[in-house]
């Protein structure tokens, strides 16, 4: 008994040690004009759905949750964000090449389709970024508009 006592207060230590390794943080108080929603002077409707579903991961500026802070959650979403924004981000859409533009608008378009974006395991905890049929059938068409107009 006195050997799992020690175990566990070993154990409190780290998790409270780790807590004062903090993470970066994907914050900017700019907002870029590369940016998708000013480079395509996005409507409100379109931009909202945006901001409160995709631009969390996708973008220069995340909006952190209380428990971001704690570790080593911090560092599992850090590594998510990091992701996220390596394969889309929207805080640098209009940097992009037509051609990259393209594809992502039709990869972004082909995921919202087929339920595999936003992530199930983000929308469980953030249920306002769950898209209504509603909204998904709005981003689907502005994508697919969109990536019409640049060819």
């Amino acid at each position: 008994m006195k050997t799992l006592k020690r175990i566990g207060l070993a154990i409190l230590v780290v998790l409270v040690g780790l807590q004062f390794i903090s993470t970066r943080t994907n914050q900017s108080s700019e907002v870029s004009s590369t940016d998708f929603i000013l480079t395509y002077k996005v409507p409100d409707e379109v931009g909202r759905a945006l901001h409160t579903s995709c631009y969390n991961c996708h973008s220069n500026n995340t909006n952190y949750p209380w428990y971001s802070y704690v570790q080593p959650v911090g560092w599992f979403l850090e590594q998510h964000i990091d992701k996220g924004k390596a394969e889309l981000n929207f805080s640098e859409f209009g940097s992009y090449s037509v051609r990259k533009q393209r594809s992502k608008l039709s990869s972004m378009a082909s995921q919202i389709e087929k339920d595999e974006m936003p992530l199930s395991s983000y929308t469980l905890i953030h249920r306002d970024a769950r898209l209504t049929p509603k909204s998904k059938k709005l981003l689907v068409d502005y994508f697919n508009a969109l990536q019409d107009s640049l060819r």
